[in-house]
């Protein structure tokens, strides 16, 4: 008995501790539902990530370029618009990748609605690219307008063979490596240096010619 007497708790010293065990309880309590918000706002940027994501696929531009072979004299270059977003083209380029020599440029304002082919007959052109004798690549890209910013695709290869001024044979050889990308107006000089000589040049200038003049830049 007096053991049991000597383990007695005093009530009022129970009661001063009842404010540090709630405080305990209560810290407790806060730091596992901080833990669970920051696992919900983890979650939640995840998922807007993901939707973002699958928004840009979606809407972003993407063109492919195809290069069709008709006849001996004729040729087609066929654009694909594979995104939602309409487009505006601009400026198709054709150059040999396989000799340093200046690329042919070709002046557009067409419209290109999201899921639609674009094409055109590009025969003369492609064989004042290449020549009355040529076999080797030979590459096009496309530059446009989407939502107000110009845009520009990469290379599409094709595999030409040229002989006596005909076209033999004209077949796709190479996907590019990367999708299309924007055209900076604010970036580095050379970038400026670059948009200026092989877009905004080209495609500000009034043209004073006949629809089947071409047009030469030389690549540095």
């Amino acid at each position: 008995m007096q053991l049991f007497d000597s383990l007695r708790i005093p009530f009022s010293t129970l009661i001063s501790y009842i404010p540090v065990i709630a405080t305990i309880v209560t810290t407790f309590f806060s730091i596992v539902l901080a833990r669970a918000t920051l696992r919900y706002v983890e979650a939640t940027d995840k998922g807007l990530a993901l939707a973002r994501e699958e928004f840009e696929r979606e809407w972003n531009p993407d063109l492919h370029i195809k290069m069709e072979r008709v006849s001996n004299t004729e040729a087609n270059i066929i654009v694909t618009n594979l995104g939602k977003t309409s487009v505006l083209l601009q400026l198709l380029q054709l150059r040999k990748l396989s000799h340093a020599t200046p690329f042919e440029r070709c002046r557009l304002n067409d419209p290109l609605v999201g899921g639609l082919t674009w094409t055109q007959e590009m025969g003369k052109r492609l064989i004042a690219c290449t020549g009355y004798e040529f076999e080797g690549p030979i590459a096009a890209a496309m530059t446009f307008y989407a939502a107000g910013r110009m845009y520009r695709t990469d290379w599409f290869r094709s595999q030409i063979v040229v002989r006596e001024g005909r076209i033999v044979t004209l077949e796709p050889s190479t996907m590019p490596t990367r999708r299309v990308r924007q055209v900076e107006r604010k970036g580095q000089p050379e970038r400026r240096r670059e948009f200026a000589q092989d877009v905004a040049a080209g495609a500000t200038t009034k043209e004073t010619s006949k629809p089947e003049e071409k047009f030469f830049v030389t690549v540095a």
